[in-house]
């Protein structure tokens, strides 16, 4: 009890919580500005921590990027814009409740489940971190190559409509994350003699293109006015919400633990958690078709899942100095730039500043919920600008957002160009989310892919020889298996249909 409360004492000093403050403003900013990432805006604050203690230092993290996590939220329902990549899972969902009239219900429920999530995975990180830790280090490429598998596989759950078109879905943004310098050969490919694409295409501006370049042409391309939901007041924002998450919470706790456990997996990230929770509640939905179309299940899930995987990150980062993700990379830096080592040796030598940085957590997502009530409230004034305004001044920020990903003007025009890309294939009944999966797993499973079958000598059973790659290979197969089956099924159902009819 004594370590607790000196912890809660540290994380509580007076100069801690100001700069813990004075951080989740700039991170509520930081993650609704589509564009501007938790991982841009954690990078931007390492110069101020030079001048910082080393409790302060980390405590500015954390709560920058728990509160930009969160935040992409909010252009996501408002505008169909995710403010940063681990919103874009649900932005569907959320933007649909919107222009039912039930802003306050989808942003207060994600308000409401980001803070769950987090302390859920903060627990998580408390209690469990040497065991998680350990089990992540057993992963090979062997097992990243079938978890990115499995996780692309659930591009298949997602998807809406013809499984074909997801399909192909996927391989466009297989292909779109191919761009760029072999891995193996270091040869360029699919860059046309263009030096920029060398690089390989950013995943940032094409996001910015997808929602954002596509809702401003949907909107240019609809003749009448797009309905606006009423401006939000404090009531309203909450009214329904703790209805909502008392009958899904078994999605809030289930969520959580997997996104704790998948943030534990270095280079897994909130983004992947959001979109794999998704697809897992979708799966054990008793309303599966609903998702997509504004139901507040997947946002529950998504959304505790998000930010729960923020505290796992944390896990190998802090027991074992190996990144959870590129915010806890910036994390060690900093900690080692104030002659902090992480690693195992740390829960030994220093136990108050690993208690402190525990507090340091459940502060940040405690003060997730009046400070991101506040932030949403503000949001409202978006909602008394004529769209003529609003609009130019949202492509502005995107291409603002675009060009700071990497500081190149060409970064622009791939944000115009996937955008006139997806809004085509979103009139012909392509879903973009399979897509977007696809491009951000793409690299990892190639990577792994091949470092895999370089090891393997080119055998392919190999990828079954460990006891987790095997059960984790096992069940990818078996996902593939059963989405053939169902597409059969349903094939011969409508060959029946309509013979019948005929």
């Amino acid at each position: 009890m004594e370590a607790l409360l000196a912890a809660f004492a540290a994380a509580l000093a007076p100069q801690v919580l100001l700069v813990v403050v004075a951080a989740s403003v700039y991170g509520l900013f930081i993650g609704a500005v589509p564009g501007l990432t938790a991982t841009m805006g954690t990078a931007l604050l390492v110069p101020l921590t030079f001048f910082l203690e080393p409790l302060a230092a980390i405590g500015a993290i954390v709560a920058a990027s728990t509160m930009a996590i969160f935040a992409g939220d909010i252009p996501g329902a408002l505008l169909r814009i995710p403010g940063t990549p681990a919103s874009a899972a649900y932005t569907d969902d959320a933007y649909r409740l919107t222009q039912k009239g039930q802003a306050g219900l989808a942003l207060g429920t994600n308000l409401v489940c980001s803070v769950l999530g987090g302390l859920i995975g903060v627990a998580i990180l408390v209690l469990a971190a040497p065991r998680i830790a350990r089990f992540s280090l057993g992963f090979s490429s062997y097992e990243y190559f079938w978890l990115a598998l499995l996780g692309l596989s659930c591009a298949t759950a997602v998807s809406r409509g013809s499984a074909v078109k997801g399909g192909l879905s996927i391989c466009a943004g297989l292909l779109i994350s191919m761009i760029g310098i072999d891995i193996v050969t270091g040869t360029p490919r699919f860059t046309f003699g263009d030096t920029p694409l060398i690089a390989g295409v950013s995943i940032i501006p094409v996001l910015i293109g997808m929602f954002a370049i596509t809702e401003i042409l949907r909107k240019c391309a609809t003749p009448a006015p797009a309905s606006r939901p009423e401006a939000l007041r404090l009531g309203a924002l909450f009214a329904g919400v703790g209805g909502t998450v008392w009958r899904y919470k078994g999605g809030v706790a289930r969520s959580s633990v997997l996104g704790a456990f998948i943030g534990a997996l270095p280079g897994a990230g909130a983004d992947i958690a959001a979109w794999i929770s998704y697809a897992v509640a979708k799966r054990f939905s008793r309303e599966p078709e609903k998702f997509g179309t504004g139901h507040a299940e997947g946002i529950v899930s998504a959304s505790s899942s998000n930010n729960a995987a923020l505290s796992g990150a944390y896990v190998p980062a802090l027991v074992f100095g190996i990144p959870g993700d590129t915010i806890t990379a910036i994390l060690i830096g900093v900690l080692m730039m104030k002659g902090v080592t992480p690693g195992p040796m740390v829960f030994v030598m220093d136990q108050g500043l690993v208690g402190a940085i525990f507090a340091i957590f459940v502060v940040a997502n405690l003060l997730l919920l009046p400070l991101g009530t506040v932030a949403i409230l503000l949001s409202q004034r978006l909602l008394a600008v004529p769209a003529n305004v609003l609009f130019p001044i949202i492509l502005l920020f995107c291409a603002i957002g675009a060009f700071a990903t990497n500081n190149a003007y060409f970064d622009i025009w791939i944000m115009l160009a996937v955008g006139l890309l997806a809004f085509a294939l979103e009139e012909n009944g392509y879903p973009l989310a399979p897509m977007i999966l696809a491009l951000i797993l793409g690299p990892q499973i190639e990577e792994s892919f091949m470092q895999s079958i370089i090891k393997a000598d080119g055998h392919l059973l190999a990828f079954f020889s460990r006891p987790i790659a095997g059960t984790l290979g096992v069940l990818t197969l078996a996902i593939w298996l059963a989405v053939a089956l169902l597409a059969l099924r349903s094939g011969r159902r409508a060959a029946g249909a309509a013979r019948r009819a005929g």
